[in-house]
């Protein structure tokens, strides 16, 4: 991997700047991503909520963890990955984490889901950086003096690398660091792997909620697509091409999946970035993964051989979600020190 663009400082060196290693106990990345999603324990956070309109219209909710004494202390944004929430395991770990350290944390919930749905007839996608632009604009406004990171994971991880390849210099004032988990940077690849094998049963649990959210949509907003086909639906390709893909300005799955993907921006990308993905993620192969050639000296590739999809649990039985946070703080701290 390459070496990070930060400057390494000897008293700053933690475990948890090491490559990930899975425990012997969990083996294989169906087994990480599963286990980590559905079977651990999440920490219990109390968020605060604060509703903002866009500026088209509509709305997000983003829910807050902040320490009252904290003041200037650095601000880390989390955006979710698809169908995700505050309330998601990963979402949960690193809040806690942040809250444990006397930083702040805003989880930012993409359109429609937070609970509640949105008022246009819009989503959110992969390839969303215009709201990201927008949000972490907005959040560099209203904390001008404070440090600001952003962690992207899964679809939010892409939406973030896509926002931060497309705005090149000009991002270097918003954040100070970012960091993109399990990002299905090439997304051609990550949905034809979601289609076919045991990985058919993510994109089916991912399109219970997909499509009872896009019907409920129609109903509210009629015409926008076909209520029969969208049900008929069983794959992501599927159904991205009869509502995601036409609703947010794309031709079809082709061309949103090959727009939409963040890899082609990482070469772009000016601000200090760590971008994690396991090898063995179910839902993007490894040989899809970028190498040194096809990023910026900005950019910090780590491709642990394990940790599965935003899996990463460590720790002996019944381990624990504390790697992934730790890891993401201590590059945020390295780059605090440049």
């Amino acid at each position: 991997m390459r070496e990070s663009p930060i400057t390494h400082h000897s008293s700053l060196v933690t475990p948890y700047q090491a490559p990930y290693q899975a425990p012997s106990w969990l083996p294989g990345g169906h087994a990480q991503t599963l286990y980590a999603a559905l079977l651990m324990p999440r920490p219990r956070v109390a968020y605060r909520r604060e509703r903002w309109d866009t500026p088209d219209g509509d709305f997000i909710d983003l829910d807050w963890v902040e320490d009252p004494s904290a003041g200037g202390a650095p601000l880390v944004v989390l955006f979710h990955g698809l169908e995700g929430s505050s309330r998601s395991h990963y979402s949960a770990a690193l809040m806690a984490t942040l809250r444990g350290r006397g930083m702040r944390g805003v989880a930012v919930h993409f359109r429609g889901c937070s609970g509640e749905p949105n008022r246009l007839p819009r989503a959110y996608h992969s390839g969303d950086a215009r709201e990201i632009d927008w949000i972490l604009r907005r959040l560099r406004a209203q904390n001008a003096d404070a440090p600001l990171f952003a962690v992207g994971v899964s679809l939010g991880g892409n939406a973030l690398l896509k926002w931060l390849g497309e705005s090149r210099e000009s991002a270097i004032p918003i954040v100070n660091g970012a960091v993109a988990i399990s990002a299905p940077l090439d997304l051609m690849a990550a949905g034809e792997a979601l289609g076919q094998g045991f990985s058919i049963i993510y994109a089916r649990n991912f399109l219970k909620t997909l499509k009872a959210k896009s019907l409920a949509m129609l109903e509210r907003f009629p015409g926008l697509y076909d209520a029969a086909a969208v049900r008929k639906s069983r794959t992501l390709r599927e159904f991205d091409d009869l509502v995601t893909a036409p609703l947010h300005g794309y031709q079809n799955t082709d061309d949103y999946w090959t727009r939409a993907s963040s890899k082609p921006e990482l070469k772009n990308i000016r601000v200090a970035t760590l971008v994690i993905n396991a090898k063995n993620d179910p839902f993007l192969p490894a040989p899809a993964l970028p190498g040194l050639a096809e990023v910026s000296g900005a950019v910090t590739l780590e491709q642990p051989e394990e940790g599965g999809h935003v899996g990463f649990v460590s720790g002996t039985f019944p381990g624990c979600l504390d790697w992934l946070p730790r890891r993401v703080l201590a590059f945020f701290q390295q780059d605090r020190m440049r």
